[in-house]
């Protein structure tokens, strides 16, 4: 099979019938053997019907329904689990995604070699209070993942080779960084493509600002789990031993100061007086609970099942 289309969705009954007419449209032009997985999140109104209307309709139509709503990362994850396709493309339901991108999509993956193309929405239809913060997300996230030439990393069409979504865990609210999960996981070709972004037709947007919140919170996570997730005593066990090794010197010097001045007849006052004697007993607890959380870190990290789960391309 050449292309799976994987549509994560939450109550967009209106769109779903032209969204599957328009990329059976472009598949048939270009004679694509194709499948499109709709996961239904959990809607409220009439989603789950209308894909089971449009399955009844072509055999193309795969569909898969949560009991509840969990999530966008999670309806990817179950959707690039049942995708059969050489090529993956992930779209929204509502519409602002163009399948008339897909044809050139696969071609970059299966003739520019790329592993992942993601899609640039560069002229959007989205209010100012969207688009700024989305810029200053975007530009953190390329900074803190190393992948300078990605623009929009949350833009929901994407193109994938099999491997990449078969290699991958999306999981929590991740979907706005499968690139970065996919160049940690040794797939680091990946390009990017301007894409025509549409006005939102029928019901509302799912998003509300508090994503922004969540996605720096999850970038944050993400880059300590590539950086120090199989080593956490290389970040914990060095704070720690700086925290305790300052604590230390300041004690000493709050000690010395006291001997000082009882040596020479000087004025002095009790160690306990002194507000720095508690700052660094401080430093010290801290310095020692960090240590020990490396530790504790590291125990766990030796005995989880996945920690010799390297990404082995070939066997010869």
């Amino acid at each position: 099979m050449d292309i799976s289309v994987v549509v994560p969705l939450f109550n967009e009954e209106e769109s779903l019938p032209e969204l599957y007419a328009w990329i059976e449209r472009v598949m048939q032009a270009n004679g694509f053997s194709f499948e499109v997985i709709f996961v239904n999140d959990g809607s409220t109104d009439r989603s789950w019907e209308v894909i089971e209307k449009l399955k009844s309709q072509s055999e193309h139509v795969r569909g898969i329904k949560f009991r509840r709503n969990y999530g966008k990362s999670p309806a990817l994850y179950c959707g690039f689990a049942e995708a059969q396709g050489d090529v993956v493309i992930t779209m929204d339901a509502d519409l602002q995604d163009s399948p008339d991108e897909i044809p050139e999509l696969y071609r970059m993956i299966t003739e520019d070699g790329y592993d992942l193309v993601s899609g640039w929405k560069q002229k959007r239809y989205d209010p100012l209070s969207k688009t700024l913060p989305t810029k200053l997300f975007n530009a953190t996230a390329r900074k803190v993942s190393g992948i300078k030439n990605l623009h929009d990393f949350n833009c929901g069409l994407k193109a994938y080779r099999r491997e990449v979504v078969k290699h991958i865990e999306v999981y929590g609210e991740m979907h706005r960084y499968i690139p970065y999960l996919a160049k940690n996981a040794g797939f680091k070709k990946i390009g990017e493509k301007v894409v025509h972004h549409q006005a939102r037709k029928y019901g509302t947007t799912k998003f509300g600002l508090n994503r922004f919140v969540n996605g720096y919170l999850d970038l944050l996570s993400l880059w300590f789990l590539s950086k120090f997730g199989i080593k956490p005593m290389h970040f914990f066990g060095l704070l720690g031993s700086l925290m305790f090794l300052i604590g230390m010197i300041s004690v000493i010097i709050v000690g010395s100061s006291k001997l000082y001045a009882m040596y020479n007849n000087l004025s002095y006052r009790l160690v306990t007086d002194s507000p720095y004697f508690y700052l660094s007993l401080t430093a010290m607890i801290i310095g020692t609970q960090l240590f020990l959380a490396g530790f504790l870190g590291e125990l766990i990290s030796r005995n989880a099942p996945e920690r010799n789960n390297y990404q082995i391309e070939k066997k010869i």
